[in-house]
């Protein structure tokens, strides 16, 4: 191996090629960095399958608030959702580190709050549209079989929402599962921070944030993979 180096070293791209190598050492394998990767996934996950449990509750609650009968509870939805889709998630996250959960010790739920917070807003718009776009006979065929307007919504409208509401709140896992990346200003060493821990040690800064972007993609892939298996049938049994 030592032989084989000192051959690439007699060539401009040789020489390349070894510092390219170099550097991947460097991010990867010096110190088992690795496995800094794999604590960061493991904690980008964790913000994304939280953030995810705590939108979804937080989006049903507001979708239904938004086709209420009562009109605060319109009231609120509509504030809800206006504050939260018109500021930044990165002030989001600040306020509620730096201000709401500023005795708080445990980043990770900071942070698991602040993207569920935010992601309910979105589940909130994708649900609703799902809601209106079932057709109203749906629910005066509810209403005149003697079911009430909550049992009408729950049994009969709120499950074809949520049918064809998959695919965008699919997306929505997503665009979650990337905007993890900015809670390195908390202090949560996910993915994006390590990139930035391993670069301050290395002085480089190509190789590890290239290696995050990579995992970033594999995951979006993986993913993407899964929910469109998950559509099909979805589809096939609407086909049925």
């Amino acid at each position: 191996m030592e032989g084989f180096f000192e051959f690439l070293q007699k060539s401009d791209f040789g020489r390349q090629i070894y510092d390219l190598w170099q550097q991947i050492d460097q991010t990867l394998f010096y110190a088992d960095r690795w496995t800094w990767y794999l604590n960061g996934l493991k904690l980008t996950l964790q913000l994304t399958c939280g953030a995810i449990i705590i939108g979804t509750l937080l989006g049903v609650i507001a979708a239904l608030f938004s086709v209420s009968g009562f009109k605060p509870l319109r009231f609120i939805s509509r504030v809800y959702t206006t504050i939260i889709r018109g500021t930044p998630t990165t002030v989001q996250l600040l306020i509620m580190y730096n201000v709401i959960m500023v005795s708080s010790t445990n980043k990770l739920l900071v942070g698991t709050l602040a993207f569920g917070i935010n992601s309910g807003a979105y589940v909130a718009e994708i649900l609703r549209g799902g809601i209106m776009s079932v057709d109203k006979g749906q629910t005066e065929a509810g209403r005149s079989l003697g079911l009430k307007r909550w049992q009408t919504m729950f049994y009969i409208v709120l499950p074809q929402a949520l049918k064809t509401s998959i695919p965008t709140y699919t997306s929505e896992f997503i665009v979650l599962f990337k905007e993890t990346s900015i809670a390195g200003l908390i202090a949560v060493t996910e993915l994006t921070k390590v990139a930035n821990m391993i670069t301050s040690r290395t002085y480089n800064a190509m190789v590890p944030l290239i290696i995050s972007a990579l995992i970033y993609l594999a995951v979006v892939m993986l993913l993407t993979f899964v929910f469109g298996k998950l559509e099909r049938r979805l589809r096939k049994s609407d086909a049925r």
